[in-house]
């Protein structure tokens, strides 16, 4: 019977093969070349399979299976296969031979692929070392994953590459810190976003900070049919590069992810307008300072952002504070956002109450009925950064004016660990109740009206609103006396006993 791998096999591999990298490379740059491994070897191997397939249909007539495997997912030549790579392990310029190959597979898949390995070089020098270690971590890599077969009939389950990206993805996130929340949400938290907008069969899916794509690949899921189309913009071409990789490491072969700067230069449009999407999800960057540098009207490095620079007019309700980028990505979406469009995001605390141009902004979010919820999340749930984050979760066409608040940040919510807390799925399902049933709860949720907005100037603090105070015990003071005189004659004891130690010790 023929062996097939399981999802921890496949897992145990791909991090084993990270050890070529680990002593001389860090983990926020190998994680490029291990993915880029991972994607050649998957595209080969599914090759492979399919030419093998057609060959016994056609029975051994390689003219007709190479004519129709043209037709394929993906299409290689024989030099951009790993099989030939690994062939060429131990060439003196095998750097230069898998460039070769990236710049083949991306020349014979033209319309999917185009660009897609711009920011890998496998034949660097500064990243990789002189030519001779280069040349042994190369050939290593090749080896470990050379262990691997990767088509479908050798795998024991259908999103084995997929699941195995993300792990990827994930444990490069954490050992990267700071850094890895740029191109990583925690997969917990994209579950629950996810579950928030309840993404359904034709709708538009959009992440205008998409990193490596993982938020929309769980929105994606959440629909059985698949029947959905996916958008996404990245401003860094690494992280732009791995979510094109990703969406079709999870099947996804039509995602129209965009590379630039969604503020400054939003990409996906539709009659020179900002195309509208009835599903918007994101976790954009944390109040990125100078978010509008990027527009027109920039003067000598002192820049004075106006609204009439926009030319989608996102900013008519107020311009951010260029140090805070927060409610520019807000604006955006909402902007962005179709009738009967669900949108969810994370953000800091700080958008919650900050004053300013900010606070103009949430004021009018608030009076034009488009904020649904506000949900506190935990400390320490997301890479590099230890504060606690909110979801805002915004609709068009609300039936009501109330706003629920939920404080998820309590003890029993989350689970608590040593370098960073997590939501476990109890949790996860536990938060949609609550927003699913949008009322108040003891100590838990509050459903507010307008008015008590207004009463609390359009400060949307939680605990303005949730009341987590836990009234103490009232304490017996005749008891905490009786205490003290027990201890005190305890203490005599002790002290005697001492004493008659000393002594007889002669001292």
């Amino acid at each position: 019977m023929t062996k097939k791998f399981t999802q921890q096999e496949v897992n145990n591999i791909l991090w084993g093969a990270c050890d070529t990298f680990r002593k001389t490379i860090d983990s926020s740059v190998y994680k490029d070349y291990i993915l880029v491994m991972l994607f050649v070897k998957y595209v080969s191997d599914i090759y492979k399979e399919h030419y093998e397939v057609l060959l016994q249909k056609y029975d051994g007539d390689r003219e007709m299976a190479n004519r129709q495997i043209k037709l394929d997912r993906f299409h290689l030549n024989n030099h951009a296969t790993f099989d030939f790579l690994y062939e060429n392990r131990n060439a003196s310029n095998v750097g230069e031979i898998i460039n070769k190959a990236l710049a083949d597979i991306e020349e014979e898949n033209k319309t999917k692929l185009r660009g897609v390995f711009k920011n890998i070089d496998f034949n660097s020098e500064s990243i990789l070392g002189a030519t001779k270690g280069r040349n042994a971590m190369l050939k290593d890599l090749l080896d470990d994953f050379q262990k691997l077969d990767l088509r479908p009939s050798r795998l024991e389950g259908e999103d084995i590459i997929g699941n195995a990206y993300e792990y990827l993805i994930s444990n490069f996130a954490s050992d990267a810190g700071k850094k890895g929340g740029e191109f990583f949400t925690p997969s917990a938290v994209s579950e629950l976003l996810s579950s928030l907008v309840k993404p359904q069969e034709n709708d538009r899916i959009y992440d205008p900070t998409c990193g490596s794509g993982s938020l929309l690949i769980k929105a994606y899921n959440k629909v059985p049919s698949k029947k959905v189309q996916i958008y996404g913009q990245e401003s860094k071409g690494q992280n732009h590069s791995l979510a094109r990789m990703n969406m079709f490491l999870h099947g996804i072969d039509d995602a129209k992810i965009a590379w630039g700067d969604t503020l400054a230069n939003p990409l996906h449009l539709e009659n020179d307008k900002l195309m509208k999407f009835q599903v918007v999800v994101a976790n954009p960057p944390f109040s990125l300072d100078k978010w509008a540098s990027g527009f027109s009207g920039e003067s000598n490095g002192d820049f004075s952002m106006e609204a009439s620079l926009d030319p989608y007019k996102r900013f008519d309700w107020g311009v951010p504070p260029k140090s805070k980028g927060d409610y520019a990505f807000v604006l955006h979406m909402l902007h962005s956002l179709s009738e009967e469009g669900r949108m969810a995001v994370v953000l800091p605390h700080g958008v919650l109450f900050r004053g300013g141009s900010e606070g103009k902004i949430r004021k009018q979010i608030v009076n034009m009925n488009l904020l649904d919820a506000v949900i506190g999340l935990p400390a320490n749930l997301f890479f590099g950064t230890g504060i606690p984050a909110t979801i805002l979760v915004f609709k068009q066409n609300r039936k009501t004016k109330d706003v629920l608040f939920v404080d998820a940040s309590q003890d029993g919510m989350f689970e608590k660990g040593k370098n960073q807390n997590k939501l476990r799925q109890e949790d996860i399902q536990q938060i949609i109740n609550i927003y699913d049933k949008f009322e108040s709860n003891e100590k838990v949720s509050y459903l507010a009206t307008l008015k008590d907005i207004k009463e609390n100037e359009y400060n949307l603090n939680i605990s303005r609103y949730v009341d987590t105070f836990e009234e103490e015990e009232l304490i017996n003071l005749n008891e905490v006396k009786d205490r003290i005189e027990s201890i005190k004659n305890e203490l005599k004891l002790v002290e005697e006993q001492m004493r008659k130690y000393l002594k007889e010790l002669g001292l």
